[in-house]
Order: structure tokens, then C-alpha cells, then sequence
């Protein structure tokens, strides 16, 4: 016989075989036990949950002669057709090539004829959001005046999709995702039947990365067995689903902690170059740093992990901030949304390593001392004051009149004065001096010079302008504006990397050695307006100065005309006035 893959040989038969749906399979069975028996049932949820699973065991629970307790016995000859797929009364149908009008009216005709050889005749629609707008009005109308001995099962993984007049004539049962543990207890199951040897964690890499999808799971557990020599380990399981190794997360975060960007971005290029996946990289340091978190607080919760918690993870856990953490999470999550809307992720994962390893453990207690410093300024603050009311209080009930009292007013206006934030200074002269020399010219060659630049640049220097862009060049100047202001406030102060650009960009264009501007993005469009503000009332007033000598000069000319005139009457007399008869 040809070789089956295991999600097909492993396929549940029995609604205790289904994993991690407890809920769903006991209502099932206490159904059929209590002979309540609907029309029409809805099974939804993510893809290898148990959704066709569960309804062809439900078909042949209800039809098997020899059922008990609700599960069907399998060795009946019902059974083992609906197993086989030759039932005739048994109808599955695939909804994504069979979507049409048509084929809703056949099943319709269909099922006015009572089944053959089961007691129930049942059609299990898979995917069955993919029907037209036609095809479901056609299915209403059976699912209002139901056949006997007729049962419809709908399976879907988008339940927003389907008509809520089609749900609510249906049954809906919810399928979750699987627990990790649960798949991996199967997992086990499965490979200790077929005797193969395996490490527990090989099958934690291969659980977490199905996402609660027992059919992912077994497919890759196939790759797995195929991939290894006999034994699976955790190595095996790594390079079969693309996941990190713990030893080269221990590494990155490392470098995250001690501020060392450029070794950030090499082993990226590193992971990268082996054929590791962007989203599978940002899923994998995610865990690992939520796994951090629950180390520092409840380390019990890991014990399980113990195999793959290695000592450099623990020495992180005890020696990183719980608050920087938060940062990196912060900033993986924001970088994961960005990648699924992209066709190049490495530009964002390189500036999620360059602001993750910018983030200092000492900034970060700077930061607290400061706060906690504003909180006990504002604390003493608010007990003068406190104290201050206090005795006006007393005042007031002593001799019925409220006492005036300005200093209390300052402290109530300096307690409520909050401390300004540090922001990025934006250099307005310098940027204007550019505008007011800036060409269209000059700007087009900077582009089309700029990947080229990049690559002569370091690789902490190319990270750092991937999220830039130039916006304006002069014969003898440059402005370029970054995505993010903290990658703003590191270019401004580096300057070798100022150097490099002018010294990069001397030798790509001919004649041209400009003197570099950074600022942010977000503040690029009030500068431009400002500048053209300014230029605008330079403007009016050369318009005005040229409007005047234009009036005077009009003046002058009538003034010269009075004269000539004035001249010709003296040489000629009055003018005549000539009148035609």
C-alpha cells in the first residue's frame, strides 16, 4: 500500500480521539445518547482543529446500529463506508469548487428522497463561507422546512461569512485552537505506537509552532521523521520548522541588553542569510522574551522547560529590567505588524534591532530616578498646599472670611506644572539655508545615488537610513528625514556617519560634497510650510516696492504729458474743434 501521511492515518475515528475539543464531542454525544437530533449543525474555528473530523463521526454515530454511549463501534458496515467515503447517504461536499446555485438545487432535490441504506441521510458542506449569495438563498430555503431524516453539517474557518439567516437555523459549535501540551502528549502518542525515539523538546518547537493546529502538527512531525536519522531531537525540529535555537537567542538579546547595535544587525544578517523566515523569527523572540517575564515572576510556570532553559537565559532573567522587557515586546509586537504588510520585512527588522539595542539598562534608571525625583518635588508640593487650605480653613470658620493667600495659589500652579519632555532639537537655519538654494536637480541625483550610498556605508550606518529618505538638496546642502525621532537624535549625533555621506556622495556625483541635515519626518511638513511662509511675505513686500515705483512712475509721465501740452498752447493756441455738417 502507498505511503499515507500521518494527519491522514491518524485521523480521529472516535469523538474521544478528537483532541482538545472536550466541550464540543460531550454535547455531540449526549445528543445522539438523548435522541435530540437537530437539522442542521455549524462547526466552526481554525484549520486541524477536529471540524470534518467531528462530523463524520457524528455521521456515523447516528447511523451505526451498534453505537454506545454515543461513539460509534467502526466495525458495522455503515462504519466503515462513511470511513471509506462510499456511503451513499453520507454526502460530503466541498463548497469552494461547488459554490454555485446548481449545485444547492441538486442537493435539494436530492434530499426529498429518503436514504438507502442509513437511517439519516447527511451532507457535511466543508468551507461552506465560500457559497455565492445565490447558493445560501438556495440553502435557506431548505434549512426553513427540513427534511426528515435529513441532517446538514456546515464547516467553516470564516463563521463571518455566512448569512446570519443561515446560522441562526443552525446548531453552531465552536472549535478552539489546541493547547501546546495537548498537542504534544498526541505527538507522543504517536511516535511511541510507531516506536520511534524522540526528544520531549523537539515536540514543545513542533507543538508551538503549529498554532493549535493538530493537522499542522502531524505534517510537520512527518517532516521531522523524514529529516532525522532515526531519532528526533531538538535540532531536527529547529531546522524543520524554521524556529531559532535558544543558544542564538541567548546571543541577540545579549547584544539587545548591552547596547551593541552593530553585532544586532550582523547576526540578524546571519539568521537571515541561513533561510530563516521573518514572521517565524519575530514569533520565536517574542516567546522568548515573554518567557523572560514569567521567569522573574513565577519561574515554577517553566519547569517544564527546564531542558531548554539554558544558564545564559537565566542570568537575562535576573539581570534585565522587567520594564525593559516590556519595551522589547512593545517594539516586537509594532515590528510583527509592520512585517505582515510588506514584501521586504528585513528593512523593519533592521531598524527593530537598531532601537531595541539603543534602549540602555541605564537610561532606563536614569529615567526612573528622574521620575521618582518629580514625584517627591510634586509629593512635598501637595502637602504645603494641603497644609496651607488647612489653615485657611481654620481661618475662614474663626472669622467668616476667606484668607487670600498668592503663595498657595503658586504652589497649586507649580505643583499642577508638569516637567517639559526632552524632544530633538530641529535645526530651522540650517534647513531653511538649504531650501532657499534647494533644485529639483540636485534632489533626483541624490536618489538615484542612494542605494548606492547605503552600500558603502557600515552596516549599523545602513540600518540607521533605511528609515530615511533625502527631501531636499542645494549645490552645498543636504536634508534628510528619518521615519523615527530616536533614530533622528542618534544620526544627528554621530559624526562619522555625517562624514561618510558627504565623502560617499563626493565621490558618486560629480562636483558635489553637501553638508548633511537630519531631522524627523513628522516635523519635515511644518518646516517646508514655515519656509514658504516666509518666503511669501518677502514676496508681498517686493511686490508692494514695485507697485509704488510703478504709481510713480505713472505720475511722472502725466506730469511730463501737463508739460508738452501746456508747451504746444503757448507755440499754437487753444485747440480747434473741427464739426462735420
Amino acid at each position: 500500500m502507498a505511503y499515507q501521511a500521518l494527519y491522514r492515518v491518524w485521523r480521529s475515528q472516535r469523538f474521544e480521539d478528537i483532541v482538545g475539543q472536550k466541550a464540543v464531542t460531550q454535547t455531540l454525544k449526549n445528543a445522539i445518547v438523548q435522541n435530540q437530533i437537530s437539522h442542521a449543525y455549524l462547526f466552526t474555528g481554525p484549520r486541524g482543529t477536529g471540524k470534518t473530523s467531528a462530523a463524520k463521526i457524528f455521521a456515523k454515530a447516528i447511523n451505526c446500529p451498534n453505537k454506545e454511549d454515543g461513539e460509534p463501534c467502526n466495525h458495522c458496515a455503515i462504519c466503515q463506508s462513511i470511513t471509506a467515503g462510499t456511503q451513499e447517504d453520507v454526502i460530503e461536499i466541498d463548497a469552494a469548487s461547488n459554490n454555485g446555485v446548481e449545485e444547492i438545487r441538486f442537493i435539494r432535490e436530492r434530499a426529498n428522497y429518503a436514504p438507502t441504506q442509513a437511517m439519516y441521510k447527511i451532507y457535511i458542506i466543508d468551507e461552506v463561507h465560500m457559497l455565492s449569495t445565490g447558493a445560501f438563498n438556495a440553502l435557506l430555503k431548505t434549512l426553513e422546512e427540513p427534511k426528515k431524516n435529513v441532517i446538514f453539517i456546515l464547516a467553516t474557518t470564516e463563521p463571518h461569512k455566512i448569512p446570519a439567516t443561515i446560522i441562526s437555523r443552525t446548531q453552531r459549535f465552536d472549535f478552539k485552537r489546541i493547547q501546546t501540551q495537548d498537542i504534544v502528549e498526541h505527538l507522543a502518542h504517536i511516535l511511541e505506537t510507531n516506536q520511534i525515539a524522540y526528544e520531549q523538546a523537539a515536540l514543545e518547537v513542533i507543538a508551538q509552532a503549529a498554532q493549535g493546529g493538530m493537522r499542522d502538527a502531524l505534517s510537520i512531525l512527518d517532516q521531522g521523521i523524514s529529516f532525522s536519522d532515526g531519532t528526533i531531537t531538538l535540532a531536527n525540529a529547529l531546522e524543520v520548522t524554521g524556529s531559532l535555537t535558544f543558544e542564538l537567542m541567548d546571543t541577540l538579546v545579549l547584544h539587545w541588553n548591552q547596547g551593541e547595535v552593530a553585532q544586532s544587525l550582523q547576526q540578524l544578517d546571519e539568521i537571515l542569510a541561513s533561510g530563516k523566515e521573518a514572521r517565524r523569527l519575530l514569533e520565536n523572540l517574542l516567546s522568548y522574551c515573554r518567557d523572560l517575564l514569567i521567569y522573574q515572576q513565577a519561574p515554577q510556570l517553566l519547569e517544564e522547560k527546564s531542558s531548554t532553559l539554558t544558564s545564559n537565559f537565566k542570568t537575562l532573567a535576573q539581570a534585565v529590567p522587567s520594564a525593559k522587557i516590556y519595551q522589547w515586546i512593545e517594539q516586537l509586537s509594532q515590528t510583527q505588524n509592520d512585517v505582515r504588510l510588506t514584501t521586504n520585512p528585513k528593512i523593519y527588522l533592521e531598524v527593530a534591532m537598531v532601537k531595541l539595542s539603543s534602549a540602555s539598562a541605564k537610561q532606563l534608571s536614569e529615567n526612573a530616578d528622574s521620575a521618582a525625583a518629580v514625584d517627591s518635588n510634586e509629593l512635598q508640593q501637595l502637602k504645603s498646599a494641603i497644609q496651607q487650605l488647612q489653615q485657611e480653613l481654620k481661618t475662614l470658620k474663626t472669622t467668616g472670611v476667606t484668607a487670600a493667600n498668592p503663595a498657595a495659589q503658586e504652589n497649586t500652579a507649580t505643583k499642577r506644572a508638569k516637567p517639559a519632555a526632552l524632544t530633538f532639537r530641529l535645526p530651522r537655519e540650517r534647513v531653511f539655508e538649504v531650501l532657499r538654494e534647494a533644485t529639483r536637480t540636485n534632489l533626483e541625483q541624490v536618489k538615484m545615488a542612494w542605494e548606492e550610498l547605503l552600500s558603502h556605508l557600515s552596516a549599523t550606518h545602513k540600518a540607521m537610513l533605511r528609515s530615511s529618505e533625502p527631501k531636499a538638496a542645494s549645490p552645498s546642502g543636504l536634508v534628510i528625514a528619518f521615519d523615527y525621532e530616536i533614530i533622528c537624535q542618534r544620526a544627528a549625533n554621530d559624526e562619522e556617519l555625517s562624514l561618510g555621506i558627504h565623502n560617499h556622495l563626493s565621490n558618486l556625483i560629480q562636483d558635489y560634497a553637501p553638508k548633511v541635515v537630519f531631522i524627523p519626518q513628522e516635523n519635515w511638513g511644518e518646516l517646508r510650510k514655515e519656509f514658504l511662509q516666509g518666503n511669501q511675505e518677502q514676496n508681498d513686500q517686493l511686490e508692494a516696492t514695485e507697485t509704488t515705483n510703478e504709481e510713480l512712475a505713472q505720475v511722472e509721465d502725466q506730469q511730463q504729458q501737463a508739460l508738452v501740452v501746456e508747451k504746444a498752447q503757448e507755440l499754437f493756441g487753444d485747440l480747434a474743434t473741427i464739426i462735420e455738417d
